[in-house]
């Protein structure tokens, strides 16, 4: 039986609004330093940079919540759908901080950037696959949708690709930290394929139990 971490039902909502609170801390710091000069020589790249990184962390946590519950058996279910949407609004700020502080929404800087970093690209299409994610995120949504809610939802898998992606290219070189996200991105995704066979595993497991138990 999995463990929950959620709270009581009459506690549930206000943790969930707590991990809304705590995760947009780091934007709201990021955007402080560079009120007061602290972000570096290029301070609008530099918060451009780390919006974007926390987009990227915060989908790694929100497909983690499956393979946690699976293999350790402790269920943070109840705080997927605020993970994902704080991947959203961070997606969303990196966005508008790159249309308005760094291009000053001049559309012909926009469009040679577009024609030249396909990363930009890639990004932009990452963005327009979350939004459909986001507008439901919703129980309202779920019920709508039945069956095909499940199935639009599985566009966060091209999404993280494609975020792992955008983050590489967009630092023109080959360090440890991108190399590190893309780790941990080929990993869930891993995981995706193979689940199937590890539930199968894990069942066959637990029945092999049961019958030495019931024989012993």
């Amino acid at each position: 039986m999995a463990i929950s971490l959620a709270l009581p039902p009459r506690y549930r909502s206000a943790s969930i609004w707590l991990l809304y609170a705590v995760g947009l801390i780091p934007g709201l710091y990021y955007f402080y330093q560079g009120v007061f000069g602290d972000l570096g020589a290029d301070p609008v790249r530099t918060f451009e940079h780390l919006l974007g990184l926390w987009a990227l962390r915060f989908l790694c946590l929100t497909l983690l919540v499956t393979p946690v519950r699976d293999l350790f058996r402790v269920n943070l279910l109840a705080y997927r759908r605020a993970l994902g949407l704080l991947a959203f609004y961070y997606v969303l700020a990196h966005f508008a901080v790159y249309l308005t502080l760094d291009r000053g929404l001049i559309f012909s800087s926009i469009l040679g950037d577009i024609t030249k970093r396909y990363y930009i690209i890639i990004g932009m299409l990452c963005l327009l696959m979350l939004i459909p994610l986001a507008l439901t995120s919703n129980r309202w949504s779920i019920r709508r949708l039945g069956s095909r809610w499940a199935t639009l939802h599985k566009l966060i898998y091209p999404v993280i690709a494609g975020a792992a992606l955008h983050y590489a290219l967009s630092l023109k070189s080959i360090t440890l930290e991108p190399v590190f996200y893309i780790s941990v991105v080929v990993l869930l995704l891993a995981y995706r394929v193979m689940r199937p066979k590890i539930m199968a595993w894990k069942s066959q497991n637990r029945a092999r139990g049961t019958a030495r138990q019931a024989t012993s």
